[in-house]
């Protein structure tokens, strides 16, 4: 159980990276971007091909942070330039990264129409492996690749965060906010809505593919159809977090709060399968939990909304 928990933990950490990343464009700027499921696999495959072309385990990360930038900058360009609708324009970059993803398998191996690459050869290869040799080294051994992974998982969430907290405190950052808030308004105030909508769906998409890079190095593969359903995990965490943090106007704790309901929707899934639930089933129980964490949501909305007009009342009360 304890293993499995600790799995749980693990890869809650690396799916929070994705969860913030469609945060940025679900919730900051009110766009339903699809291009996830694509995006993800997109960072696995190029973190794949390029360790299987002995790059560093590293350089292989940001580029795939790149790759995804370039994705989402493709999804900004065909909704705010060629006016296709929000979903259409994800779903259109999302299926283009279908062959897309495969062809980039394909030039790592030389064998036409890869649609998967191992990296049990390469098991020095990850940045995991690396970071726990590194510290057996200097501290001779005792580190886990467990432990390892859970160490890398925390420092990147917490890099990511800060990072997040203080671009959007940015002039550049705050003018995306604001195009979320309320587009027509920007606009008259001379933002370029268009701009702020390619920079953040490509920073949004960055993200995602950066988590799917830290997927690929940690269970040491990459799959053409590892990012189905990527886009409900992304979901379900932002409304998990939300839930829990519910009564915070603080940008910093509600990004805060987008990690630990990843985390806490993998030990779910964590505690699901170790009862024995077959995996064929782990969709619907995921629909549930979103469910589940919706209706929680709404209800603490209703209750905080009550609670505030019974203050008010109060006040008016005493005013008079």
């Amino acid at each position: 159980m304890g293993n499995i928990l600790l799995s749980g933990l693990t890869q809650g950490l690396i799916w929070a990276i994705l969860a913030l990343g469609v945060y940025l464009s679900f919730r900051v700027l009110d766009f339903a971007d699809l291009t996830c499921e694509g995006c993800i696999t997109l960072g696995a495959s190029v973190t794949a091909c390029l360790i299987y072309k002995s790059v560093n385990p590293f350089l292989a990360i940001f580029i795939a942070f790149l790759a995804g930038c370039v994705a989402g900058l493709v999804t900004g360009v065909l909704h705010t330039k060629l006016k296709i609708p929000p979903i259409l324009a994800g779903i259109l970059t999302m299926i283009s990264l279908y062959s897309i993803n495969i062809h980039i398998m394909s030039f790592a191996t030389g064998t036409s129409g890869t649609a998967n690459l191992s990296l049990l050869k390469f098991n020095n290869g990850t940045i995991y492996s690396k970071i726990r040799t590194l510290l057996n080294s200097l501290f001779d051994g005792g580190f886990t690749k467990t432990a390892v992974s859970i160490g890398v998982g925390i420092v990147s969430c917490l890099l990511v965060i800060g990072a997040l907290y203080w671009f959007f405190g940015t002039e550049l950052g705050s003018a995306i906010r604001a195009t979320g808030n309320n587009e027509k308004m920007c606009r008259a105030q001379g933002i370029d809505t268009d701009f702020t909508k390619i920079v953040d769906l490509a920073l949004s998409n960055g993200l995602i593919a950066l988590s799917g890079a830290f997927l690929c190095q940690y269970q040491g593969y990459s799959d053409v159809n590892m990012g189905i359903g990527s886009i409900v995990i992304g979901l379900a965490s932002i409304i998990i977090g939300e839930a829990i943090f519910s009564r915070t106007k603080s940008f910093f704790l509600t990004l805060a709060g987008i990690v630990v309901g990843a985390i806490v929707y993998r030990l779910v899934v964590a505690i699901v399968i170790w009862s024995g639930m077959p995996t064929t089933d782990l969709k619907i129980m995921t629909a549930i939990v979103v469910v589940i964490a919706l209706v929680l949501t709404n209800a603490l909305n209703k209750i905080k909304k009550t609670s505030g007009k019974k203050s008010d009342k109060k006040g008016e009360t005493e005013n008079v």
